[in-house]
């Protein structure tokens, strides 16, 4: 048994997503800052995320095609470039508005796959490190998490005293280094190399994988469930993040500096919280756990940002959404280890992250056209009606019970074999989605 495979993964994720959210910061208040208007920061936010569900639902197959390892690095140095030329347009006098936006969709095309390409590995990183894949999941979610929280505090800290094109230059060094992080480590892993297909690669084979993860999906009420849920969630908080959180920021917070405060105030409780799920979460009711810390992580936080303009009750607010917030993932990941088996698992996961992206493009859109036709308080007030009522699903829907006792993974047709190399259905390890 090796942990290098593992901690190397671990490794890249912390430098990629502390360096995305240097940019989840710097882009929005870039964009305020140059012109203004929260609705052009909604349309940045659209581009950015439209192209994730393309890559989401397109990526699974090519991802065991191509191999996990190659589409991880080439996605990270694809993002680097993307994201590092936009201060050297700027400072160069060549950066329009649309390239702003065409670099910020290519970000968003590629990045998606090199995510989910670190993530379907888990299993059998946690199997080669000698640990239990709820605690893995626990810990990679954690690390996630604290990831974003050091993210958030140093671009705060950065736009203020340098700028916001200084952050999107070191968001670009984050990606190299992730990039030449799981290139050097995962050589070797059979499970980061392209994976054996039945068939040939051709555009009706390539078809026929994409359709086996939506079949797999539709045919699971749990997890169509989390998909529905999920979607809707994330596209309010694409929202938050990329418009009203930093218009808040603006208006009522002052700087910059206090929307990363409050990002990493939230980045610190949830890793607290992924942290004691791991360490004790085996042994609780799942479905309680995680109504209870969606309830929390949800609507409070833009109900109190519409009622205050001061940064104490918000500060609260954030540190405790983000312990629920913390226990989320690492539920969520588990369940869907336990569901799909392993030769299914990088097109479920590409169809579920599709499913669950799909309103992201949406949610910033709305939110910024929100904000110039009512002003940041009603808009806040709005989200926060539609997120209570998202979350309340996993009390008022059967199909959530599950979540408890998931059923035994299903096969993947009645009449096709699985394939060479990989776990019967029965015996698939136990064990993932995501949600930000």
């Amino acid at each position: 048994m090796s942990r290098r495979p593992f901690a190397a993964v671990l490794a890249a994720n912390t430098i990629s997503i502390a360096g995305t959210s240097l940019t989840l910061i710097g882009v929005p208040w870039f964009v305020l800052q140059t012109t203004g208007s929260a609705g052009r920061a909604g349309v940045v936010a659209f581009c950015a995320t439209l192209p994730v569900i393309v890559a989401a639902l397109a990526g699974g197959p090519v991802i065991d095609r191509i191999g996990r390892r190659r589409v991880s690095v080439a996605s990270d140095l694809i993002c680097c470039l993307a994201v590092g030329a936009i201060p050297l347009l700027q400072h160069a006098g060549l950066l329009e508005f649309w390239m702003l936006c065409a670099l910020m969709a290519v970000g968003g095309l590629v990045h998606t796959p090199g995510l989910t390409s670190r993530a379907v590995l888990l299993p059998h990183l946690a199997e080669h490190a000698g640990t239990t894949l709820p605690r893995a999941a626990s810990l990679y979610d954690a690390v996630s998490r604290g990831a974003r929280m050091i993210g958030a505090a140093t671009a705060g800290l950065l736009i203020a005293f340098l700028g916001a094109e200084t952050v999107l230059l070191l968001d670009a060094a984050t990606f190299a280094t992730s990039a030449l992080l799981v290139g050097a480590f995962l050589r070797g892993v059979p499970a980061a190399e392209p994976q054996p297909a039945l068939q040939k690669a051709s555009f009706a084979s390539y078809r026929a994988e994409l359709g086996e993860g939506w079949a797999f999906l539709t045919r699971s009420r749990l997890l169509t469930g989390v998909t529905l849920m999920v979607m809707v969630t994330n596209g309010l908080d694409q929202g938050w993040g990329a418009v009203l959180l930093p218009v808040h920021g603006r208006e009522d917070l002052g700087s910059a500096a206090g929307v990363g405060l409050m990002i990493s105030l939230f980045g610190g409780s949830a890793l607290l919280g992924a942290l004691l799920y791991g360490a004790w979460g085996e042994r609780l009711p799942r479905r309680a756990v995680f109504a209870a810390a969606f309830l929390l992580c949800g609507a409070p936080r833009y109900v109190t940002a519409a009622l205050t303009d001061t940064p104490l009750p918000l500060a609260v607010v954030m540190a405790l959404s983000g312990l629920g917030a913390g226990v989320l993932n690492p539920i969520l990941s588990t369940v869907i280890y336990e569901l799909v088996p392993e030769e299914l698992r990088s097109r479920v996961s590409g169809v579920t992250t599709a499913g669950c992206e799909l309103t992201m493009p949406l949610g910033g859109l709305a939110a910024g056209l929100l904000v110039d036709a009512l002003g940041i308080a009603h808009a806040l007030l709005a989200f926060g009606a539609v997120y209570l009522a998202a979350t309340l699903t996993p009390l008022l829907f059967p199909a959530w019970r599950a979540l408890d006792r998931p059923p035994p993974p299903q096969p993947l047709s009645r009449t096709e074999p699985p394939r060479s190399g990989s776990a019967p259905a029965a015996e698939a390890p136990a064990s993932k989605p995501s949600r930000a």
